[in-house]
């Protein structure tokens, strides 16, 4: 513990963004780092605690508070080499997880937690700045090869760590480019792809090669696949998105979250579109239904394309502004969340249920709306109208998908529709198959997936080679 008294003398302070006004211009990312002596005045708040309750809250097992301690005592490099040691990829953690760290902080008790989240992407961006990340190994070349199917952050943690480990690994990825959702469902204002990029150069000086425009039971028959791999590890996402099945429903202007978004991504990166029909926002009254990240992702994106309003809809009651910490602390809270997409002129309404799309000549103009209850029961004259020329449909995923692939191999589900396979060796029904993070426990955090993919390059190492020194 650097600095015994830190917690008591120095205030919390986070990074902040550009204005509103100026960021909505581009698709840059737009926070504002700390200076480095405000961050090492930052990491000395960390009070090491006896029962570390970050760890409770961190997925991938992050040692919070050694790395604290590192970086108030300046040794940044040797922080860099802690914090790798339990995260292949904390630059985008860095940026896009929500930081259940924090809402475990013993300082959380008074609403000051540590800010852990902005600490790590100060540690990786000072690495990659002084060139400390460079390609590793851990063991001569062992002869195996694996196929991993997906390169979202699971399929790249598990790919990184069995090229570590002397396995040949082949990553098959069915879109032009590495990095899942990465890549194609988190705007580049949240976390630019240049930073997926110089991973996937220090990975492929690694060992692993990378195969494009594959896609595993469609293009690519996947039982051949499996009989040309010692292990093959599943590690694609929840795919699948949530419908809403009203009247109405089959009106232009009515499309998937996740059917917007990436088109919007493929731009910033000059891909050519897969779709001939682009999905824009520009001088539209944009609905988002659905009240989580993805939704304020498209909020984000519309805004920057120039939507004329943007409105928000969660069927959900709004949560409280600040959370009971005797009920909740060390766990993730409900609480009131206002994104920076919800801070660029965004309406937000709780407790509203679509019951019915209508238009003019095809083409969505209306929702009609009512207001519901803690029990989802309508509200008795609550009804009202909303006017939408674009609606978004941001509800979440519910399984992935089973035809292709998935059908192919004849793996088994789980109750849910998703892969089934155990934390303890993520084993899937089909011998020498595995899968990881989206698909095998549905759809979840950056920071899960990475945990995920870790644990199940462990487990496929101990299977090839009968033992491993894979961190777990």
């Amino acid at each position: 513990m650097g600095k015994v008294t830190g917690f008591l003398e120095i205030e919390r302070q986070d990074r902040k963004y550009t204005p509103a006004a100026d960021r909505v211009r581009h698709y840059n990312e737009f926070v504002i780092p700390l200076s480095e002596e405000t961050v090492k005045a930052q990491a000395a708040r960390c009070m090491n605690c006896g029962i570390p309750f970050c760890h409770n809250g961190c997925p991938v097992n992050n040692q919070i508070p050694d790395w604290n301690d590192l970086v108030y005592l300046g040794d940044w490099e040797e922080a860099s080499r802690n914090l790798h040691s339990t995260n292949n990829f904390p630059e985008f953690t860095g940026r896009v997880c929500p930081a259940p760290c924090e809402a475990s902080c013993t300082l959380n008790l008074e609403d000051t937690p540590v800010t852990i989240k902005t600490i790590e992407c100060a540690i990786v961006d000072k690495a990659w700045e002084h060139g400390w990340i460079k390609p590793e190994s851990y063991r001569d070349k062992t002869g195996k090869k694996v196929a991993v199917i997906g390169s979202g952050p699971a399929g790249l943690a598990a790919a990184q760590q069995l090229a570590r480990a002397g396995h040949s690994v082949h990553v098959f990825e069915k879109n032009a480019r590495a990095g899942g959702l990465l890549r194609y469902g988190i705007p580049d204002f949240k976390m630019e792809k240049h930073l997926i990029d110089r991973r996937l150069a220090q990975m492929e000086a690694e060992g692993v090669t990378f195969h494009y425009g594959v896609n595993v039971g469609v293009t690519q028959d996947a039982r051949q696949l499996i009989d040309s791999f010692d292990a093959v590890v599943l590690s694609g996402g929840s795919e699948k998105p949530r419908d809403l099945a009203i009247p109405g429903r089959d009106l232009a202007g009515i499309h998937f979250a996740m059917d917007f978004l990436p088109q919007q991504n493929r731009r910033v990166g000059k891909e050519p579109p897969q779709d001939n029909r682009p999905i824009l926002a520009a001088q539209k009254h944009v609905v988002v239904i659905g009240g989580g990240d993805t939704g304020s992702d498209c909020i984000g994106t519309s805004v920057r394309q120039g939507a004329l309003t943007v409105t928000q809809l969660e069927v959900m009651p709004q949560p409280p502004e600040k959370e009971n910490k005797l009920l909740t602390w060390p766990n993730w809270p409900l609480k009131m969340r206002t994104s920076s997409s919800h801070m660029e002129g965004a309406e937000r309404d709780f407790s509203v249920m679509t019951k019915s799309f209508s238009g003019e000549n095809g083409e969505v103009k209306t929702l009609h709306c009512v207001k519901v209850d803690g029990q989802m029961k309508e509200v008795p004259g609550s009804e009202f109208d909303l006017k939408a020329d674009l609606v978004l449909l941001a509800m979440g995923f519910v399984h992935p998908m089973h035809d292709g692939m998935l059908k192919s191999l004849e793996v088994k589900l789980d109750g849910r529709g998703n892969v089934e396979a155990n934390v303890m060796n993520y084993k899937t029904s089909t011998p020498k198959v595995f899968s990881a993070g989206d698909m095998r426990r549905g759809q979840s955090l950056v920071v899960w997936a990475i945990r995920e993919g870790r644990q199940a390059a462990h487990a496929v190492d101990e299977y090839l080679m009968g033992e491993t020194t894979l961190p777990r």
